[in-house]
């Protein structure tokens, strides 16, 4: 659950062509002018939940899908892509991008209707809304509705709660959730009333006594589908006694339907002929479900038949995600609801349910028969950086598997989604004649990460990411999925990150892992990691500032107060004078300097950050605040609030109001300075001459343009915001669930991105030599094919009287390995003191390493790497040679 308000190439956004100039004009009294952009995604695919797809039975190709947190997506068949079609949804109404349900119009297909709303809570301070589009979702038309809608709350998997009547396609039914009841529009969407005599608004709430208002909701009505061959119209209810009902009648009149199984909570609900099929569990999900049923109602005679695929003694799962298949009568899939061990399971049937296959069955355990492939080159971070033990695998077929989708004009193609991504088939018929399914991500274009950082360091990759669920990436190419989010540590929701500016190989991040660890240590720009330490009682990451030459450390986590290193994190010492929670930042220049803001205080350290004093001036008590140091310019701080953009050119002790119009700040960042100027670029997410949107500044904030559109503010964004400094004019927006975009000035950047290395930047080159088991030195002679394994040391990072190092083992032989010893000898005084990946021991001069329990079994040809620090005496660090390396341990 990503609880924060708010919100796969996007295609660019083009705004009006209008000449390129330097935004250093004079401050003028009119709104802010437009400089023309275009906008895409950093390319991730996916990371995010995707309750619901929604084919339109009348159109070919012609397909939905929404997200909690991320608005809506319209499928793009010849790019084979997702367009979105929600970035209109701006700060003041952020809550419209979580999107609770979609329908299709089948008679008229250019109509197309969203329900939506984030949080039924006062998270959320909108009322939901009704939108209709006539153009497929190009544009859209907002009916606000008198209760709010939870796109982002339990059960909101389950459904279509909107569904639009085919025998007379003015009427739109929303079935809603917290009691609310049954709308009905009669006018294509345009006007809502509540069905008066719709029996029963549901009564399922999953925890009454929740504190936190979230899980203490009623669920409501849960989906509405119509008979195409009759006026029936059908209606769940999160009722277990009651859970669905009838009008025979286009809603003149309802009936609960008699003889219905009870117990459960139908998720689905789904017309096939003359069957009504449904499917149950005990809970509203997503997350949860461990009983339910699939049951088959005969419409012509009103008997229910329990079909479901597994039997009572040996189901620990409920069912959801529902389908038929239009074009093959009695075809009908479910997916469980929830199996998280060891994998998500689908079932088909070819006979209305009378029978059924699995898309996996057990064959001696711990192994598997499979019905299908998972092909997850497209997207190879999926596989969760893990290799999973049987009987689980990596990448899992799935989980919250809600929205499992046919096409009504394609037997051969499904989709579903996941709590990470959509995936798909198109040769889905091969299950039924022994023809291997093979699944695959189709993402692209539909992001849906939740951004909860960003930085864009001067040599490296051009970003690195912060992202809630799936951690973050070293983006080395921000148009091209990455291999993997970062690992080793994983801290699940990374939380925050910083640099060292003068010394940019270094990184720190910090996350909200369940237990330690919740911060990662890194000396190659942030393309590889260490565990570092932590004080006692951190709970959480909070936010994270580096001293500018990487000797400080300062750390605000959640569970303790604010906490600095002189040790790269290896040790920590409280800080004083600063309130736990405070978030912080460093200086750009001065090494020493740090700053934070708490609670309405402004706090500067001068002793890299073992104290703290709080500044006299004025400062915005509440909303979100963000800070940013300017790189370059030693004392400068900017703070964006709630009161609008604050400078400091004196490390805090005093502040000016940002001239140019600005009346509110969201979060401030800067970029490589204008052609022809000297100062910083200056980026800010606020309010300009009145405006909400995204701005950039050439002259320190006198004078601003407005570089996004009305028709792209993409919700809740701006937490995460970072300039480049190496291509004047881009910036990267983080958002809540539309992922990261990047800006680029129309025609391209006027700089060209240097290359991407990942080369330490430190005072110490990286040095790499490759060792022969024999032990002679050969830096590009061929691996041995004998038995036997290389190893490849490597500085990563340097330190007056420090360093750190790695080596990378690799299996030369031809047969797999089972464990490794590499070794060396130190000629300067080297000493070994933490190592990680492998168990290190040191006599005298002398050191070995022993693979560590999970790495020590390689494939030939393959490779593991373990990392350590060290300690230097002197002001050489000379590479050992040779490293020995032995496949006995």
């Amino acid at each position: 659950m990503r609880r924060s308000p708010g919100g796969i190439v996007v295609a660019a956004l083009v705004l009006a062509a209008t000449a390129v100039v330097v935004a250093s004009g004079p401050n003028l009294a009119a709104a802010a002018p437009a400089e023309p952009y275009s906008w895409k995604n950093v390319r991730i695919d996916g990371g995010g939940f995707v309750p619901g797809i929604v084919f339109n039975p009348g159109e070919k190709d012609l397909i939905y899908a929404r997200t909690d947190i991320g608005g809506a997506y319209r499928w793009n068949q010849p790019a084979q892509s997702w367009t979105p079609l929600l970035d209109w949804v701006g700060q003041d109404d952020w809550g419209h991008n979580g999107v609770l349900s979609i329908a299709a119009d089948p008679v008229d297909t250019t109509r197309v209707y969203a329900a939506v709303g984030m949080y039924t809570n006062s998270w959320d301070p909108n009322n939901g809304a009704i939108l209709r589009s006539t153009d497929k979702g190009n544009t859209w038309s907002r009916t606000m509705l008198p209760f709010k809608v939870g796109g982002n709350m339990p059960g909101r998997g389950m459904g279509e709660r909107l569904a639009v009547d085919p025998r007379n396609n003015r009427n739109v039914y929303f079935a809603a959730e917290g009691g609310n009841g049954l709308w009905r529009s009669t006018d294509y969407g345009a006007t809502w009333g509540k069905v008066a005599n719709f029996p029963n608004a549901g009564n399922y709430v999953a925890d009454p006594s929740d504190p936190n208002g979230y899980l203490n909701q009623n669920q409501g009505l849960t989906w509405v589908t119509f008979d195409p061959a009759s006026p029936a119209v059908y209606v769940g209810v999160a009722d277990k006694e009651n859970p669905v009902y009838r009008s025979p009648d286009s809603g003149a009149t309802w009936e609960r339907i008699a003889g219905q199984p009870t117990g459960y909570l139908a998720h689905k609900g789904v017309i096939q002929g003359k069957y009504l099929f449904i499917a149950t569990s005990d809970t509203g999900g997503p997350y949860d479900g461990a009983a339910g049923q699939v049951a088959r109602l005969d419409t012509t005679t009103g008997v229910w038949t329990d079909i479901s695929p597994t039997p009572v003694a040996d189901r620990y799962h409920g069912y959801s995600g529902l389908t038929v298949d239009a074009r093959k009568p009695g075809t009908l899939m479910v997916a469980t609801q929830i199996s998280w061990w060891p994998d998500a399971i689908f079932f088909r049937s070819t006979d209305y349910g009378a029978t059924w296959t699995r898309a996996w069955d057990w064959s001696s355990y711990p192994s598997r028969t499979k019905r299908y492939t998972m092909d997850i080159s497209a997207n190879p971070w999926l596989d969760f950086n893990s290799t999973a033990q049987a009987p689980e695998e990596s990448p899992k077929l799935g989980w919250m598997n809600e929205s499992l989708a046919i096409d009504p004009f394609d037997s051969n193609r499904l989709l579903y989604g996941t709590g990470a991504t959509v995936y798909g088939t198109t040769n889905l018929t091969g299950w039924d004649n022994g023809t291997t399914v093979t699944i695959k991500p189709m993402a692209k274009g539909l992001e849906e990460t939740a951004v909860l950082d960003l930085a864009s360091p001067p040599t490296g990759a051009p970003l690195i990411s912060a992202l809630g669920d799936i951690g973050g990436f070293h983006h080395a190419d921000l148009d091209t999925v990455q291999p993997n989010f970062h690992d080793t540590p994983a801290l699940g929701s990374n939380t925050g990150l910083d640099f060292a500016e003068l010394s940019p190989s270094f990184f720190v991040r910090v996350g909200n892992s369940e237990a330690a660890p919740h911060i990662g240590i890194s000396n190659d720009g942030g393309k590889t990691w260490y565990q570092g330490q932590e004080p006692s009682g951190v709970t959480g990451g909070g936010t994270v500032a580096v001293g500018a030459d990487a000797n400080a450390v300062v750390w605000s986590p959640a569970g303790t107060g604010v906490h600095y290193s002189t040790t790269r994190g290896s040790t920590w010492s409280a800080s004083t004078g600063i309130p736990a929670g405070a978030k912080v930042e460093s200086d750009r220049v001065n090494p020493r300097t740090f700053y934070a803001y708490a609670a309405g205080r402004f706090y500067t350290s001068t002793d890299g950050g073992a104290t703290f004093s709080a500044s006299a001036a004025a400062m915005p008590a509440e909303g979100r605040v963000n800070l940013k140091a300017v790189p370059g310019v030693a004392g400068e701080v900017w703070l964006a609030g709630r009161t609008g953009l604050l400078r400091s050119t004196d490390s805090g002790r005093t502040f000016t109001t940002a001239g140019g119009g600005v009346s509110e700040g969201i979060n401030v960042a800067f970029g490589k300075a204008a052609p022809g100027t000297t100062r910083p670029t200056v980026f800010l997410v606020g309010t300009v001459d009145g405006t909400d949107g995204v701005f950039r500044s050439d002259n320190t904030g006198a004078y601003w343009v407005r570089i996004n559109d009305d028709r792209h503010q993409y919700g809740n964004a701006g937490d995460a915001l970072a300039g480049d400094p190496r291509v004047y004019g881009r910036v990267y927006l983080g958002t809540n669930g539309r992922g990261i975009l990047y800006a680029d000035r129309l025609g391209g950047p006027t700089t060209p991105t240097p290359s991407v290395s990942s080369s330490s930047a430190g005072p110490s080159p990286s040095v790499s030599v490759s060792v022969s088991p024999s032990g002679s030195v050969s830096p590009s002679q061929s691996p041995s094919t004998s038995t036997g394994c290389t190893a490849t040391y490597r500085v990563t990072g340097q330190w007056t009287g420090g360093f750190q190092g790695e080596v990378t083992v690799r299996n030369t032989g031809t047969v797999a390995i089972t464990g490794w010893k590499a070794g060396w000898t130190y000629t300067a005084g080297q000493t070994v003191t933490q190592a990680w990946g492998g168990t290190a021991a040191q006599s005298g001069s002398a050191v070995s390493v022993v693979n560590a329990g999970y790495n020590g079994a390689l494939a030939s040809g393959a490779s593991t790497t373990f990392g350590f620090l060290g300690g230097s005496t002197g002001t050489t660090n000379p590479v050992p040679s040779p490293i020995t390396c032995s496949t006995t341990p």
